[in-house]
């Protein structure tokens, strides 16, 4: 039987540092809720609402999948490979941090604040040489469909990541049935809203809502209002 966590949009840790408005979907920096490490490989998944040209200073990571999704505005990244670009709404940026590298984050606007989800999912590697990229997603493909961003395959469609994880993305109209099946034994999915609202196996979601589903080989999705958009994150449960 389908195992199942919630988690409400108003139950996510909040800090407002100003230039800075984030919300946390799981434990990070000073925020800690024993209940939400993490779920399986999903480490992170922040909301950052950045001002106008604001942001984030070179600061280093290491041996995490780094991926970043704007969701409004656009988004001026540098880091120690030699890449510097500007992440935009309607693209996808995925950095595989391995055995080590330093970045800055920089809402590329003066006039308006980026808003942005990023995510951290724990390696199946370590010590990887490190990796950037960047797609800019077909918006037309997800009208009522679940397309991929991000797999473990170089070759797949979207970008790739070590680790046996798939991210899907759609923006359904109202009424719309869906099942998504899992793609990796022993994986689980967590569902986030990013508009909207759906019910997923029965429990009804709404904007910035998430639910957790394991031990089950696939979920149903239905939408219960016009334009509402979803993350689909599979990941595994168990890792190294």
């Amino acid at each position: 039987m389908a195992q199942t966590i919630l988690h409400k949009a108003n139950e996510r840790g909040s800090r407002d540092h100003g230039w800075l408005k984030t919300k946390y979907s799981f434990s990070f920096s000073d925020y800690y809720d024993p209940q939400k490490i993490h779920f399986g490989a999903l480490r992170v998944l922040n909301e950052d609402i950045i001002a106008a040209g604001m942001g984030f200073g070179t600061h280093p990571h290491d041996n995490m999948e780094i991926i970043t999704i704007p969701l409004e505005g656009a988004l001026a990244h540098k880091d120690s490979m030699g890449n510097a670009s500007i992440i935009r709404h309607g693209e996808i940026q995925v950095m595989s941090a391995g055995s080590g590298i330093t970045h800055s984050e920089f809402n590329a606007n003066e006039d308006a604040t980026v808003k942005l989800l990023q995510i951290w999912v724990f390696p199946d590697k370590k010590n990887v040489t490190p990796r950037y990229g960047q797609l800019e997603i077909d918006l037309a493909q997800m009208h009522n469909n679940l397309l991929q961003l991000v797999s473990p395959y170089p070759e797949d469609e979207g970008l790739w990541i070590h680790q046996h994880a798939w991210f899907f993305m759609g923006r359904f109209d109202e009424h719309v049935e869906k099942e998504y099946a899992f793609r990796k034994q022993g994986n689980g999915v967590y569902v986030f809203v990013i508009n909207g609202s759906f019910t997923v196996n029965g429990v009804n979601l709404d904007d910035r809502d998430a639910l957790g589903l394991w031990d089950t080989n696939k979920i149903s999705i239905q939408t219960n209002k016009a334009d509402s958009q979803i993350l689909l994150m599979e990941v595994p449960m168990e890792f190294d």
